[in-house]
């Protein structure tokens, strides 16, 4: 029993100091444009994404993610 309570606390030491070793880092300010890149955000072409969505609510007969109102094949609403 106290064999294992050693080994615990031996790997809870380690496992914490693994985390709050990685936590913050600090970046130069020169080196802040690497991470401001468009391909760094979640939806790098927001106006490509917004015009297929349009064109596949309309086309298909589904409502869009945007409005509450059902739209037709034709595109009509």
């Amino acid at each position: 029993m106290r064999e294992i309570r050693y080994y615990l606390t031996i790997f809870g030491s380690i496992l914490a100091m693994g985390i709050g070793g990685t936590g913050c880092v600090n970046i130069a300010p020169w080196e802040r444009g690497n991470l401001a890149k468009p391909q760094m955000e979640l939806d790098p072409h927001p106006l490509q994404s917004e015009l297929q969505s349009h064109n596949y609510s309309s086309r298909e007969a589904a409502p869009s993610h945007k409005s509450s109102s059902g739209g037709g094949g034709c595109g009509c609403y």
